[in-house]
């Protein structure tokens, strides 16, 4: 061989192993995001997943895997990206331009702050994304909504605090309403059906938002309790479980008990204590068919396929935009159903209930 031939033989093997050395490096410079919970979802079949916080114990728990494990069952070749807000809007709003940074063709959202998000979602449609709003109907050009009837899940709360409240249902009776957070579009809903169910039958005397939080939530109690005099409360609204654990620990501070305290989300721990009698009813909304719903929804708008046969309904967000929407039929919970209920649909089992702590009550509830 000579020279010349030589030396062009070798500067094609050095450009082939530097091309191959950056093909590797390129390869492994993939950075494992904080908020990713699938592979890489540059691809043409990648679904996003937004939850709004990691206190509310459903959406770590439940619906997170179901709806991956939806996606997966509709579409096998479909990745899902996931990120949880912790509460944070401006994060969430952070973690939708990273979705679109990394090409997402669906974003399912369950918005943190239902106006704060307005923009970014608009910014994901600008971009040929379709957006799902998940459980709360957030702001902007979105594609479908999928959540329960949450004017029903409210009136089903108030309705139970009457039943339980039984004939000191009265129109001088005094009730404590702590609500969710504001900027939650679902709060007001399930004030109004609260309201629709209370109003002129009890005396809403001490009304705030606890912000769905058991710490807020337990002040702003003791603020009632305060305000009213501990004996002079007859029952107490909370929006959900969470916050009714915080109100529930100041309610047996100030050594009141016997009284109904609602909830919703039919946690572990709401259930708990409805089983022990520290908590009156509770609000199961379903989970799966919930998370199962968005699923196909997200699969058919990622397919470009109709979406008129789930999303049947139509319902305007707070930004005045016309949504498709599919809405499912909440249930309330007490003692007398949690078998018919949770139970039977595999959401908690009998062990999972009936710890060490609640054996006692949960032989008294005829769970065990």
């Amino acid at each position: 061989m000579n020279n010349t031939m030589r030396r062009v033989v070798i500067g094609t093997a050095a450009v082939s192993m530097a091309l191959s050395v950056a093909a590797c490096g390129k390869a492994g410079d993939k950075s494992s995001s904080d908020s990713s919970s699938s592979s890489s979802s540059s691809g043409s079949k990648t679904i996003g997943l937004l939850l709004p916080d990691s206190v509310t114990a459903r959406y770590e728990k439940f619906d997170h895997p179901l709806f991956e494990n939806k996606v997966k069952e509709l579409c096998p070749d479909c990745k899902v990206q996931y990120a949880n807000a912790a509460g944070d809007a401006a994060k969430q709003a952070q973690q939708v331009s990273t979705m679109i940074t990394q090409g997402v063709k669906v974003l399912v959202i369950s918005a943190q702050d239902s106006a704060a998000i307005k923009s970014s979602i608009k910014t994901a449609v600008d971009k040929g994304i379709k957006v799902v709003a998940y459980d709360r109907l957030a702001q902007g050009p979105v594609s479908a909504y999928v959540s329960f009837d949450n004017q029903k899940v409210g009136q089903l709360q108030g309705e139970a605090l009457l039943a339980s409240l039984g004939s000191k249902a009265t129109p001088k009776s005094k009730i404590v309403m702590i609500n969710g957070d504001d900027a939650d579009p679902n709060a007001g809903q399930f004030k109004a059906g609260a309201h629709k169910a209370l109003d002129g039958k009890v005396d809403i005397a001490y009304e705030q938002s606890g912000l769905w939080k058991d710490t807020v939530a337990a002040q702003k109690m003791s603020a009632a309790i305060t305000q009213l005099g501990a004996k002079n409360i007859a029952g107490v609204y909370s929006a959900n479980d969470g916050m009714a654990g915080g109100i529930a620990n100041t309610l047996k501070g100030a050594k009141i008990s016997g009284i109904p305290l609602t909830g919703q989300d039919a946690e572990l721990a709401g259930i708990q204590r409805i089983v022990a009698g520290t908590q009156s009813s509770t609000v199961y909304k379903a989970f799966k068919p919930e998370a199962d719903a968005a699923a196909q929804l997200a699969v058919n708008l990622l397919g470009g396929k109709d979406i008129k046969s789930l999303a049947t309904q139509e319902l305007t967000s707070g930004s005045g935009d016309k949504v498709p929407s599919q809405l499912l039929v909440p249930v309330s919970v007490t003692k007398a159903n949690i078998k018919d209920t949770v139970i039977k649909d595999g959401l908690y089992t009998v062990t999972d209930i009936c710890t060490a702590d609640f054996a006692k009550a949960c032989k008294a509830a005829g769970l065990q």
